[in-house]
């Protein structure tokens, strides 16, 4: 069945995250009253409801499949399940400097799927968020392909024209902060800045609300692949999107 969203409870440990002690005092809590939506993409165990994952929802103007697979590294390890542990770290992170977190999925499970890229879009709406940041890994197959990028809206009316300005804002920012993190910007982007805008994304459209998607990494280079599935390298990544996202809401 498609998971429903939740506000998560604000624990500084869980399955897979690294234990973060209480904040003592205001002054350790930087982000108290902000509102932040972390998106993991996809869910493991979207292969396995085709034909619900393929109907087709609103994106914003038109419509698109519910979702996808996803995408993995040559040696299996799955997009949605990469996903699923930077946002766990990240959301013990924020949650550490006051922030409520809410996570768009809340398993990363063979027997579940989704939610729908028109339920990831406005998930944020819901609750009144700060801002929504959307993780991914890409999988291009072209030959030397390596780095992050960050995929903003374009500015379309009616749909992005009121948070255009702010995403793009947020992008810059978490591109600044994946790059002090160690991180290249990809390759293979056109510009090679590490940023991207689309119009064609749901989870971009549907938002009103500062978002952005990020593709931590592309899964098919083994260069990326290496970082991407290990334990350090996925807090390495939590800790520049969650320094990205304290820089931006206390700009």
């Amino acid at each position: 069945m498609a998971v429903a969203l939740a506000l998560t409870l604000p624990v500084g440990a869980a399955a897979g995250v690294e234990a973060r002690p209480d904040a003592g005092s205001a002054r350790a809590q930087p982000l108290a009253g902000r509102v932040v939506v972390i998106d993991p993409g996809h869910q493991l165990g979207n292969h396995n409801f085709p034909r619900q994952i393929n109907r087709l929802v609103p994106a914003g103007g038109f419509r698109k499949a519910c979702n996808t697979t996803g995408t993995a590294t040559n040696g299996g390890f799955s997009e949605a399940t990469f996903a699923w542990r930077v946002a766990r770290r990240l959301q013990a992170r924020l949650v550490f400097l006051g922030a409520k977190v809410v996570l768009t999925r809340t398993s990363n499970r063979q027997d579940r799927w989704g939610p729908c890229v028109d339920t990831r879009g406005r998930a944020g709406n819901k609750v009144d968020a700060d801002l929504k940041l959307s993780i991914h890994g890409d999988g291009t197959y072209a030959s030397g392909a390596r780095g992050f990028h960050v995929i903003a809206p374009t500015d379309r009316r009616r749909w992005t024209h009121d948070i255009f300005r702010s995403s793009r804002a947020l992008a810059v920012t978490v591109r600044r902060a994946l790059r002090e993190a160690g991180f290249p910007a990809a390759n293979y982007i056109a510009g090679g800045d590490g940023l991207d805008f689309r119009s064609d994304l749901g989870t971009l459209n549907l938002s009103d609300v500062p978002t952005v998607m990020v593709e931590l990494g592309n899964m098919r280079s083994r260069r990326d692949a290496r970082r991407m599935t290990s334990t350090a390298g996925q807090s390495d990544y939590a800790d520049g999107l969650r320094r990205a996202v304290l820089r931006y809401l206390t700009r």
